[in-house]
């Protein structure tokens, strides 16, 4: 599915690039490329005989993916709280990563108001939200049931040697909670989550690119 979103991004004149920084996987590439932004910007102002200044841009995006710990990881020490749960970054802060480049690590950002069920479903499985506004086993169940539609079911088979496909999310966690988990429903749901959190599932997208019209 990352190849989708790949070829998406650049169908739109974009280039994603995807990391992981937790473990450091594609950093490189990132920091290679906003210290590039910062030179062509300064070309720029230099052609016009203005005196180079570092550029500055804004890291954004939900609670919790990783915007402070990426931060972290171009400047190789920690600057930023960074911390795998939602709301620790409180206020803005500049962080300068080079001569070239500043960033600004901003809080999360969510909608105020959530009209689709799904995309609140994806924010709790995701952890973007917090623990005390949704339950577990409902959000368990909800995944469960996203792979089966989004035709990843296999993601769940090799991790827990059952196949949800001719079950619901419902039907999956308690059938799972009884071979293996003694009947705990909601261990199974909390380590579902977890599971998919951790990345012990694999690199899986929670819904495919827009489809062209």
């Amino acid at each position: 599915m990352r190849q989708e979103w790949h070829d998406w991004f650049k169908s739109r004149g974009e280039t994603p690039f995807f990391t992981n920084a937790k473990d450091g996987k594609g950093v490189k590439a990132i920091l290679k490329a906003s210290q590039s932004a910062g030179f062509a910007v300064n070309e720029r102002r230099r052609n016009r005989g203005m005196l180079p200044r570092p550029v500055r841009a804004v890291v954004i995006g939900f609670p919790n993916v990783g915007k402070s710990a990426l931060i972290n990881r171009l400047l190789n020490r920690k600057v930023v709280a960074s911390a795998r749960k939602a709301g620790v970054t409180r206020q803005l802060q500049w962080v300068r990563i080079s001569d070239s480049i500043e960033l600004l690590d901003a809080p999360g950002i969510i909608p105020l108001k959530l009209e689709n069920q799904q995309d609140a479903l994806k924010l709790a499985i995701c952890e973007d939200i917090g623990e005390a506004a949704y339950n577990n086993q409902e959000v368990a169940q909800g995944f469960v049931d996203l792979l089966v539609n989004l035709g990843t079911e296999s993601i769940l088979l090799d991790r827990y040697g059952l196949d949800p496909l001719d079950m619901t999310g419902e039907e999956f966690i308690y059938k799972l909670a009884e071979i293996k988990y003694q009947n705990d429903v909601e261990r199974v749901a909390r380590q579902l989550l977890h599971d998919f959190r951790k990345g012990y599932l694999g690199a899986i997208s929670l819904e495919y690119p827009p489809v062209k019209v």
